[in-house]
Formats: structure tokens, C-alpha cells, sequence
């Protein structure tokens, strides 16, 4: 009983946990999501990764119309991005940028996660991708 006093005071001097943003975006990211959100009339962008390309993981991102149950909302910027549950591990910390030049023009993910991406820069490995590999 004293422990869980003092574990209690412990908690209340430490104060709410930090947690680590999921995502954040650029302003050149934001600008374009917003654009393209109005632009289809949805209120949000799903993030999510699915397992493609010669790394492991590949990035996903489709319009949504409401969020999931499980989906982790992000509100940066004027816009709103749903991160699907089975992504969250993955991209947590990940910045979110928009390059567009006269060779391309497309969301670039800068990941604190990544361990790892193939030449082409399509898809992307994490600690958590390697490790269920190496069970499979």
C-alpha cells in the first residue's frame, strides 16, 4: 500500500507522459494535402503501409471518408490524416514532406524508423518489419 502511494506522488510530479507525435508535416505537405482534400470534398487522407516492394513495407495513402475505430488522428496544419492501427508502429515520428520539381512530384517520408530502403526508395524496412521476417 505505501508503494502505490509513492509510485502516485512519483506520477503526479512527473506529469502526463510525452507521448512522440505520429506524424508531423511541412508546410509544403500540408498545402498539398489540403489542396487535394478539397479538391475530392473528404474530410481526411488515411495513412497506412502495406507489405510490397523489395524492402518489406510501401507507404499508402487514400482518401477517407470518416475515421476508423481504431485509426490514430492527426490535425497538423489545417488538415487532418487518419493513420490505419497496423501502420502506427511503423511510422510513428515520421515526417511528412511534399517535393515537387521538374523530375518529381510526390510525398517523400522522412522516417526515424527506417532501417533500411531499396534503391528506388518504393519501399522501406523497420525493426519491426526485419524481426516478423525473420519468425516467418
Amino acid at each position: 500500500m505505501k508503494a502505490s502511494r509513492v509510485l502516485a506522488a512519483a506520477a503526479a510530479r512527473v506529469g502526463p507522459a510525452m507521448r512522440k507525435q505520429v506524424l508531423t508535416l511541412t508546410e509544403e505537405a500540408a498545402s498539398r494535402v489540403h489542396h487535394l482534400l478539397q479538391q475530392r470534398q473528404k474530410p481526411f487522407l488515411r495513412l497506412g503501409v502495406k507489405a510490397r516492394g523489395c524492402n518489406g513495407l510501401s507507404y499508402t495513402l487514400n482518401y477517407a471518408d470518416e475515421k476508423g475505430k481504431f485509426d490514430e488522428l492527426v490535425e497538423e496544419k489545417g488538415v487532418r490524416i487518419l493513420v490505419e492501427p497496423k501502420a502506427l508502429m511503423h511510422v510513428i515520428g515520421t515526417k511528412m514532406d511534399f517535393i515537387d520539381d521538374k523530375l518529381r512530384s510526390e510525398f517523400v517520408f522522412i522516417n526515424p524508423n527506417s532501417q533500411g530502403q531499396c534503391g528506388c526508395g518504393e519501399s522501406f524496412m523497420t525493426t519491426s518489419t526485419s524481426s516478423s521476417a525473420k519468425q516467418s
